[in-house]
């Protein structure tokens, strides 16, 4: 027993062949590159660069609008600038609320964004229960890229020719007029209830998906106004087939020269503009979130794009992330006063 004892350590200290001692070297070292590998240390080498593969940016509005005039002019410069295709999806439907769903539902990893508005990240909630979403909660602000302001449209042949005949046709006969809009707390139903309320009128509102859509019927007959984007506006405005009676901003637009504030037009004290934002999924990463805020600021600035933004209604704005954060919150509150003070109802 002891002699086989002695034979089995004597065995150990002899040498290794070189083959042998070769294969167990290799595996040593593959052993060792596996655990370094995974480190913390390394940990970063694991983790792909972003952006990677595409990035979708969803439109909660139909075409033909100023969210998608917006995005589409954000998508083409901030893909340059990040090195991947921007696709823009329009997911339109119930005041924006279906494609903001969607969006809030989305993996927070960078490669989903949407244009939010007024609409889908101030005043829904004051107009429909059970929303599917939380503006603030489920969302984080990046950009805020301009404000819009709306124009008030009439058919070219339309029997008024100013803010004040509709005023009075809206005293003598209350209801008697309609107006289109994109859906309850867009710009155009906003706008619609605060002249409503500054003149003590009474009229229709017939919502639509879209508002190129309320403008395809407004020059058909089927409405008598829409307090349109100038975005959606311009095409008909350009063709004659409609005349804009007043502006909602509370200063002249350099786009739509010698058109009278509706403040001016008869509507003292009138001022409603709508935004237009960029929002990611919350918990989407502050180093991507952070990225995105510089990259469409640095857009946003650009002299070219400025003058695209300023044809399409939208006032450049450019704050990002917190400061975009603190304005959104502060037109919750602004809005939210104004909508419960004229007895809405979320339905």
């Amino acid at each position: 027993m002891m002699t086989r004892r002695l034979n089995f350590f004597v065995s150990l200290e002899r040498p290794m062949n070189t083959r042998r001692r070769h294969w167990l070297l290799t595996g040593l070292a593959l052993s060792l590159a596996s655990l370094a590998a995974v480190t913390p240390g390394n940990a970063h080498a694991q983790t792909p660069a972003w952006p990677a593969r595409p990035i979708k940016y969803v439109v909660p509005f139909s075409p033909g609008g100023v969210s998608d005039g917006v995005a589409r002019l954000i998508a083409q410069q901030l893909g340059e600038r990040l090195g991947q295709t921007i696709v823009v999806d329009n997911r339109p439907g119930v005041s924006g609320i279906m494609g903001t769903q969607s969006v809030a539902r989305s993996a927070p990893d960078g490669y989903t964004l949407m244009g939010g508005t007024i609409t889908t990240h101030a005043v829904n909630p004051f107009f429909t229960k059970n929303l599917g979403y939380e503006p603030l909660a489920d969302f984080v602000p990046v950009a805020l890229v301009g404000m819009v302001s709306n124009a008030l449209v009439v058919r070219a042949d339309s029997r008024f020719n100013s803010v004040a005949d509709l005023i009075a046709e809206l005293k003598a006969r209350p209801d008697s007029l309609t107006y289109g809009t994109a859906g309850a707390g867009t710009s155009q139903h906003l706008s619609g209830q605060l002249f409503q309320s500054i003149t003590q009128t009474r009229m229709r509102q017939i919502p639509y998906k879209g508002g190129s859509q309320a403008m395809v019927d407004l020059v058909g007959g089927q409405i008598d106004m829409v307090f349109e984007t100038i975005a959606a506006a311009r095409p008909m405005i350009d063709a004659k087939r409609v005349k804009v009676l007043g502006v909602t901003s509370s200063q002249h637009l350099a786009s739509l020269p010698g058109i009278p504030t509706l403040a001016e037009a008869g509507a003292p004290k009138f001022e409603m503009q709508s935004w237009q934002g960029v929002f990611a999924p919350a918990a989407t990463p502050k180093a991507i979130v952070d990225r995105l805020g510089r990259e469409l600021a640095a857009i946003v600035a650009m002299p070219a794009m400025q003058d695209k933004l300023r044809n399409l209604g939208v006032e450049p704005d450019g704050r990002q992330t917190e400061a975009f954060g603190a304005f959104q919150r502060a037109e919750i509150a602004k809005w939210g006063k104004v909508i419960q003070d004229a007895g809405i109802q979320a339905e």
